[in-house]
């Protein structure tokens, strides 16, 4: 029975990860190389303070959350979603949609400093890494599977984020 079950969750995490790698022969525009500086640099002893171990795993170690998961994938209050790590607003909960990914997605951060876009060739796929643009904190991937007006979406794992209301009846 247990040799049964390997398979199945293993192909189910591979499923998982295939949903989110990148469609078609699109590629989304990096708007910074990797030799970018951060406004707030810290080493990690300085991070680990401040982070969950958990928050600690996916900002600075880019690791990622299991889908369908984060406190935030169904979320729907009103407000401004923040870098878990250093508070930068990030997305304005009126660019939120339900993908369907099991990771909250956004088609637009909340202004073009927000966040950065690098290149991600990592466990085999091609994809866009997002940062956010304060701290540099791994924030998750952008794909161009979006809904209009950008077309774009920006898959961010809830663990990296803080979520503010925008008054105290939402």
């Amino acid at each position: 029975m247990k040799k049964a079950i390997i398979p199945v969750i293993s192909i189910l995490i591979l499923s998982q990860l295939s949903f989110c790698q990148q469609k078609g022969d699109k590629s989304v525009t990096e708007n910074n190389s990797t030799s970018t500086t951060f406004e707030i640099e810290k080493p990690d002893s300085e991070w680990k303070k401040i982070l969950t171990p958990e928050q600690y795993q996916v900002l600075r170690e880019k690791g990622t959350e299991y889908a369908f998961s984060g406190k935030y994938y169904l979320y729907d209050k009103k407000g401004i979603y923040r870098c878990a790590a250093c508070g930068n607003p990030l997305f304005d909960s009126k660019t939120k949609y339900h993908s369907g990914s099991g990771w909250p997605s956004f088609y637009k951060p909340i202004d073009e400093d927000a966040v950065v876009l690098r290149p991600d060739n990592s466990d085999g796929m091609k994809r866009t890494e997002i940062l956010c643009g304060r701290c540099g904190g791994h924030l998750g991937h952008v794909f161009e599977d979006g809904p209009k007006p950008t077309g774009l979406r920006y898959c961010v794992n809830s663990i990296a984020m803080e979520f503010e209301k925008k008054n105290k009846k939402d």
